[in-house]
């Protein structure tokens, strides 16, 4: 089944946080024209079709974020899978342990399946009600970077990890079922039934009757009989087998293997069908709700004005202020140059014999900018202070490309590494202007995170706000 709406609705909301820093008139030019070029081609304007129409202009190359979501929960859910096969091949081998002088009491596996029944609906009512029991071992299956989920996936991750359950129970049944049939041709299984509870073999045959009812056309043969139930009852005290026949012993194992089919494999199999449908339709409805469609549909609908007011307030700097400061520059042989930064040749600060030199970034492909994330992460493996030197041109803004570069360098170097971005003047040496250092700094401060910085190679260097810093690195 199609994951899609799963992959829209966190692409759509991916895109709505990053417009966020946009300023709000160019996202009304951009979304009108986006209205008007589907009116022109007569189609119907959606968040598809409006995600589509933005990466025709951003070189989206790599993995969106709904791909990586579907990626995670793939493994999340095979882990489960595998936990469960492992685990159902363990309990089958302690419900059919036998060792020729006690029978495998029926009962017992009655009152296995029973619970495997029970922790499934459990798992069900939790997703519709929304709980999030697993939240601290979502914790240990994620990393730092989505330990903080968004806002659409926090309100997922009930179905999302129920559908993860309902696969380990799935595979937990399959596995049970297939050891079992292995048992029954391996070995000679002796079943019976037993309780200390006064139980007449009339409410006992009543019972495996009515749990046996729904196959009971498909296969007589694990539909128990009065005689069956009636020959196989035992008391511990009492030992063995007595006068049974020891082929009516094995008689009760084509029920045993129905009750296991029914009852712990296609439940979990309908549960997992039920969840699934449950989640796409979550996902369909959190993206109608959600908050970006209403201001998408806004821009989309109301035209945009211009004033032809003569009044030019290029020169006018915003309100760029920002609690972030400048770092100490670290001691670090890996410097990358982003888009062209640093041509010619580094400052003397920035350089020295050893030093390793990499260009990403603008002008350079895809697999250039692959290459020197593998070869960085190569390197910082063999140092002991996982420092890098990434130079920009100051006046350039960030990028989202480069957002995403740090977002790849942070899940593929090593996890005590940081990285330093040194913002270089026009001409190479002193300081950018300050409301050039400011933007880097809030671009710094949007990450959210300690991986990034911002520094100046200067020994002394004075911050935006006229401080003074003693720079040590």
């Amino acid at each position: 089944m199609t994951e899609s709406p799963i992959r829209l609705l966190m692409d759509f909301d991916a895109r709505v946080r990053r417009d966020q820093d946009q300023p709000p008139a160019f996202l009304h030019r951009r979304d009108r024209k986006f209205a008007l070029t589907c009116h022109q081609d007569g189609l119907e304007p959606g968040p598809r079709q409006w995600l589509a129409y933005l990466d025709r202009f951003n070189d989206a190359g790599g993995p969106t974020v709904g791909n990586q979501l579907v990626r995670r929960w793939r493994r999340i859910t095979l882990g489960f899978m595998g936990v469960g096969a492992v685990m159902g091949l363990l309990a089958m081998l302690g419900l059919l342990f036998y060792d020729g002088g006690q029978r495998i009491n029926i009962t017992v596996i009655l009152g296995f399946v029973l619970l495997q029944g029970l922790l499934a609906v459990l798992t069900s009512v939790q997703s519709l009600a929304g709980w999030q029991p697993w939240r601290p071992l979502l914790r240990r299956l994620s990393d730092s970077r989505h330990a903080q989920p968004s806002g659409a996936l926090r309100k997922l991750q009930p179905q999302l990890m129920a559908r993860a359950a309902h696969c380990g129970g799935l595979a937990f049944g399959v596995s049970g079922l297939f050891t079992l049939l292995v048992m029954v041709v391996l070995q000679d299984l002796a079943f019976g039934w037993s309780t200390t509870l006064n139980t007449e073999n009339a409410g006992f045959l009543a019972l495996v009757q009515t749990i046996a009812a729904p196959w009971q056309g498909l296969w007589p043969a694990a539909f128990p009989d009065a005689a069956l139930v009636e020959a196989t009852r035992f008391f511990r005290a009492s030992g063995g087998a007595g006068e049974v026949n020891p082929a009516t012993l094995g008689a009760w194992w084509p029920f045993v293997a129905m009750v296991w089919l029914y009852y712990a494999i296609l439940l979990r199999l309908a549960l997992v069908a039920i969840t699934q449908l449950q989640l796409l339709q979550r996902a369909r409805r959190l993206l109608r709700q959600h908050p970006g469609q209403t201001a998408l549909r806004y821009r989309m609908e109301t035209p945009t004005l211009e004033t032809g007011n003569a009044h030019n307030d290029a020169e006018h700097q915003p309100d760029t202020a920002t609690d972030n400061q400048l770092r100490p520059l670290p001691e670090s042989d890996t410097v990358i140059c982003w888009a062209g930064a640093g041509e010619p040749e580094l400052p003397d600060a920035l350089r020295g014999p050893d030093t390793l030199v990499l260009r990403a970034g603008g002008r350079a492909s895809l697999s250039d900018d692959a290459h020197a994330l593998a070869t960085v992460a190569t390197h910082l493996q063999q140092i002991s202070r996982p420092a890098v030197i990434l130079v920009t041109r100051s006046w350039e803004p960030p990028t989202g490309e480069l957002q995403d570069f740090l977002q790849q360098a942070q899940e593929h170097w090593p996890a005590a590494s940081h990285v330093a971005i040194v913002p270089l003047a026009a001409s190479g040496v002193g300081e950018p202007p300050a409301h050039q250092i400011q933007q880097w700094l809030r671009f710094a401060e949007r990450l959210g995170h300690g991986f990034v910085g911002i520094s100046q190679p200067q020994l002394t260097q004075r911050n935006p706000y006229g401080r003074e810093d003693q720079n040590h690195g």
